[in-house]
């Protein structure tokens, strides 16, 4: 039985969007530092209409295999190895006198949205491993 099988589309996605998450986070924890800086501009990544896109690409491009032996298809330009999101300037909409573009709550707010969604995947995660889990042990 080959291995391709028992890992499926969901856990490669779970696992990319927590990578992206994660540096999203990184973005969010630069911005709220840098609130006090002159001249600063808050950065966001945005990552989630790659993701549906590559999935999308993943469904309608990949034949399925015919033969056990067939090479599946991989580096598709979809796949989900290629996202890597796009950063976008988020300034609030009244700057500071010193040019300084971050506003503490709308930050802290984004911080707060994207852990609930990196848990969100953890917890999926989690279960998919524990549905493989219980697969191999037979269902005891």
């Amino acid at each position: 039985m080959a291995l391709n099988g028992i890992f499926d589309t969901t856990i490669d996605l779970l696992g990319k969007s927590l990578d992206l998450r994660s540096q999203n986070h990184n973005r969010i924890s630069a911005n709220i530092a840098n609130a006090e800086t002159p001249g600063y501009t808050p950065t966001v990544l945005s990552f989630e209409k790659e993701l549906q896109g590559a999935l999308r690409d993943k469904r309608e491009a990949s034949p399925p295999l015919t033969n056990a032996r067939h090479i599946p298809l991989r580096g598709q330009a979809g796949s989900l190895d290629m996202v890597q999101g796009t950063v976008i300037e988020t300034p609030a909409k009244t700057v500071g006198l010193d040019g300084n573009g971050v506003e503490l709550e709308n930050e802290m707010g984004k911080m707060v949205e994207n852990q609930i969604m990196y848990n969100a995947d953890v917890q999926f995660l989690s279960k998919k491993f524990a549905q493989l889990t219980l697969a191999i042990k037979g269902g005891i």
